[in-house]
């Protein structure tokens, strides 16, 4: 039997409807305008404060970025340390948080007060330069990756999911003749796949926007990573220097708005290309996660 709906509940629901679509559209419309201006001329761009959809396209803003072989090799290096500390970042995780969700670890508990502590306490800045240097880890995309190699936060999430999986699977498994490494991975590592999604969008993320650390890191301009390219192309932007030999005299033009757009969306899209794809698993893994301490 259906209920039929009162006012007061249509209501509702249109105020409820109302709301979202404003808070949906206060948060789209910037990246509208962002995309827009990256495309638009200089003139119409400076005519209008808000822009929603050029009337005139121009690619001079990316033709500035592109105008040397440095963005494609930064585009490289970024991808580089996305992709393989990602990967370190999510077998180390794994391997640690699936012995600390176990009840029969010895000393677990103290083991987990010490990741705790590291929450609420860092090293520093310069203590970290300085075991970077005496491992000989500067200039090196190792530098990148490895500081990084487990979040602290993202453990504890892991760990939490894990420990909701049935026991009764492991011991059946233990039967079978499988071993503990086996056990992570034909049947923890399977049936975890909302949080490992969800720790590996995290993870991605943070390398793909690597910024202080290669600023600290890495001396060698061919190592940059994107987002500290980019941020040199808008300073050059801003300044008025460009590329003598890859750029015309209209594109030394182009206001450091439309540069800065441009450095926006290309920073931005790939991320935004990969995270439909992993968006089903987001909020799963992330309140699984989160119901046991």
């Amino acid at each position: 039997m259906i209920m039929e709906r009162t006012w007061g509940s249509r209501i509702f629901d249109a105020v409820n409807i109302t709301i979202l679509l404003v808070v949906a559209l206060v948060c789209f419309l910037p990246f509208v305008h962002v995309i827009a201006g990256s495309f638009a001329t200089s003139e119409e761009l400076l005519s209008k404060p808000f822009l929603l959809f050029p009337t005139q396209f121009s690619l001079d803003a990316f033709r500035y970025i592109f105008s040397t072989d440095s963005l494609m090799r930064s585009m490289f290096v970024t991808v580089t340390i996305t992709v393989g500390g990602t990967l370190i970042n999510i077998v180390l995780s794994s391997m640690t948080a699936y012995p600390l969700s176990r009840s029969d670890l010895l000393g677990r508990r103290p083991l987990m007060l010490m990741i705790v502590f590291t929450l609420m306490f860092h090293g520093g800045m310069i203590p970290q330069f300085l075991l970077i240097k005496q491992l000989g880890l500067l200039d090196s995309l190792w530098a990148l990756m490895l500081p990084t190699a487990i979040n602290a936060f993202y453990l504890i999430i892991l760990r939490n999911f894990f420990q909701q999986l049935p026991a009764g699977l492991e011991e059946s498994a233990k039967i079978d003749g499988c071993n503990d490494f086996g056990i992570l991975l034909r049947i923890v590592f399977p049936l975890s796949l909302p949080a490992i999604a969800t720790l590996t969008l995290f993870y991605s993320v943070m390398h793909w926007n690597t910024f202080m650390n290669a600023i600290l890191y890495i001396n060698d301009a061919n190592k940059w990573p994107i987002q500290v390219l980019l941020r040199s192309i808008v300073l050059l932007s801003e300044g008025g220097i460009g590329d003598s030999t890859a750029m015309s005299a209209d594109i030394m033009q182009i206001p450091p708005e439309s540069v800065k757009m441009a450095v926006i969306t290309v920073a931005t899209l790939p991320v935004l290309m990969v995270y439909p794809f992993l968006q089903k698993y987001f909020a799963k893994g992330i309140l699984l996660g989160s119901v046991k301490g």
